[in-house]
């Protein structure tokens, strides 16, 4: 399925019914006075979160949204049916904007978090209500008010423990399909990965953590180059960053600290939402070196750049070092969130 996450659509709740003007007529009750009814209230427009949904892409098909409006009220005090709600199913970490002020309305975090985003009409008021001590017959009511109406923007951020971030072809699709049942494409030239990908990873019956891998970013991307530019939102939600990079290519261009530098540049432009989040080196593609090289190059790399944070060295094709890198993340996620429960 194609993986969409920004649509704009448009809601209307419902308008409330009108009241009803209308008089009480029985034999032998000559002065039986006003008896019209209130009208109902509209219906409200209602998000849900549901962690079935992955994709806003059913509201590329569909833009407007509406509720139902209360019915008028009629003769004997009858009041009219209250509108229907409607509740609009979105993918859980969908943010809601308001299109026209931005405003933030709403970030459906949770399985079934509700948010009502545009209140139904108040129902107008019947002639009964009028009736006072000094007009027996009162021939007022009151129309129903209408329903907000609000153009919104909707935008899901994924909701991961742990987001992978690298150039194309840096080993990140290879790395989650062999460390979690997600089975991304894979392939020898950049780009394979057009959408995010979802995978979870277990340590244990008990123990587990949500993995993201998102297209692989490029120079420029903080400013719309490339396809990572559309993603990189994503990552703003996740606990720790894994920074892969790949040591294994020889090709006369490829440059593992340029890469790294490329890479540390456009989360830097992008904002804090990513340079305040832990940022662990991960270094790829160790097999395509002489075993008794590795060590050594590793550690010219992290000298050359100043690394400071935590790194590892793995080969996310043949498997060595992802058990100890995922032992690590589960170890960090459990810590940070007893910190957090403190």
């Amino acid at each position: 399925m194609k993986f969409v996450d920004e649509a704009t659509i448009k809601v209307e709740a419902g308008n409330g019914g009108n009241g009803c003007a209308s008089f009480l007529r029985e034999k032998f009750v000559p002065k039986g006075g006003p008896d019209g009814g209130d009208g109902g209230d509209g219906g409200d427009i209602v998000f849900i979160a549901e962690e079935s949904l992955n994709t806003l892409i059913d509201f590329r098909y569909k833009r407007i949204f509406k509720a139902t409006r209360g019915t008028d009220g009629s003769g004997r005090n009858r009041t009219g049916k209250q509108g229907d709600d409607l509740h609009i199913k979105v993918p859980i970490g969908t943010e809601i904007y308001d299109e026209e002020t931005e405003e933030l309305i709403a970030d459906l975090v949770t399985q079934g978090q509700l948010a009502v985003i545009a209140k139904g009409g108040v129902h107008g008021l019947g002639n009964a209500r009028f009736k006072s001590s000094v007009n027996r017959t009162p021939r007022q009511t009151s129309n129903g008010t209408e329903g907000e109406r609000r153009q919104l923007r909707l935008e899901l951020k994924l909701l991961a423990d742990v987001g992978l971030l690298g150039l194309p072809n840096a080993g990140k699709s290879s790395l989650i399909s062999k460390i979690s049942a997600a089975r991304p494409k894979i392939a020898d030239y950049p780009f394979t990965t057009l959408h995010p990908n979802l995978g979870v990873v277990s340590i244990d019956p008990h123990r587990s953590f949500v993995i993201a891998d998102i297209p692989g970013v490029i120079e420029g991307a903080a400013e719309g180059a490339g396809l990572g530019a559309l993603f990189l939102k994503h990552l703003s939600r996740t606990g720790v960053l894994l920074h892969l990079l790949d040591i294994g290519t020889e090709d006369g261009v490829h440059d593992p600290v340029k890469d790294a530098q490329t890479i540390t540049l456009e989360i830097t432009k992008y904002g804090t939402a990513l340079t305040d989040k832990p940022r662990w080196l991960v270094l790829n593609k160790i097999d395509l070196l002489p075993e008794a090289e590795r060590q050594a190059h590793c550690e010219s790399i992290i000298q050359t750049l100043a690394w400071e944070d935590p790194w590892f060295a793995i080969s996310a094709i043949t498997g060595d070092g992802t058990h100890t890198l995922a032992q690590h993340i589960m170890t960090f996620l459990e810590s940070e969130a007893h910190a957090n429960a403190q």
